[in-house]
């Protein structure tokens, strides 16, 4: 049976791809030719890594000298990082509007500090998390964010521990006050006078109102420190 005009008889294929491949007959050069690497301008970076990772003398052996030189560059390893805390941030937070944007970067200039980037955190429409306005010094719009932008969620959890730290102090500090008693601030009075003021008067505003005669009245007060806790109460008041 004779093959179809116009096709090579397959027994001449095999014959060709043995006699001048490595099979019987052949010459032992292989026809096959090495893969090349792609020019440097078309390889991505994970590539650029990877024949970093894997170079040796042979795998390299298809690279220019620009070509080793740019792998070299690319596969050292950074500089680390300085252990110093900087003395001025890259960007300061502020959390407000225009207002208090001004003032923060009114107070900033009256202490020179003049090459720091600020950002006022608004609350949108409505104080609706998630609609944040992000306010900058010379600019008239407030630039925003997307909804679900991981930058966002970040600023949110910044913005709410400032709150948290804030609103903690002050109540601590309200909790102090509201503790405290104009007593404790009079020189000579301790402990034991305290509260015989307080239990013969009743509080400290009735004995703020009392008069020297009526102080010494009460057990351990004498004239002198009548004298001293009418004066400071009405010195305070002055």
């Amino acid at each position: 049976m004779s093959d179809p005009p116009g096709l090579t008889p397959l027994r001449e294929v095999s014959s060709e791809g043995f006699s001048d491949g490595v099979g019987p007959g052949g010459s032992g050069t292989s026809r096959i030719e090495e893969p090349q690497p792609p020019p440097i301008d078309r390889r991505g970076g994970s590539a650029l890594a990877f024949g970093v990772l894997r170079a040796d003398a042979e795998r390299t052996a298809g690279f220019s000298e620009t070509e080793l030189a740019v792998l070299e560059a690319d596969s050292e390893e950074p500089p680390a990082a300085s252990d110093d805390f900087p003395t001025r941030p890259d960007l300061v937070l502020i959390d407000g509007g225009l207002g208090q944007l001004g003032v923060a970067r009114e107070v900033l200039e009256a202490l020179g500090v003049v090459d720091v980037a600020l950002i006022g955190v608004a609350k949108g429409p409505d104080r609706d998390a998630g609609r944040e306005h992000f306010h900058m010094p010379g600019r008239g719009k407030p630039m925003l964010l997307e909804p679900r932008d991981p930058v966002l969620y970040f600023v949110q959890r910044l913005r709410d521990e400032a709150h948290r730290f804030a609103i903690g102090t002050h109540r601590a500090k309200r909790g102090k006050a509201i503790g405290a008693n104009p007593l404790d601030e009079i020189a000579g009075i301790g402990p034991a006078r305290r509260r015989a003021l307080l239990k013969h008067f009743g509080s400290a505003k009735a004995v703020s109102r009392a008069s020297p005669q009526d102080l010494q009245a009460v057990d351990g007060i004498s004239a002198a420190m009548a004298q001293a806790i009418y004066d400071f109460f009405h010195e305070r008041r002055e």
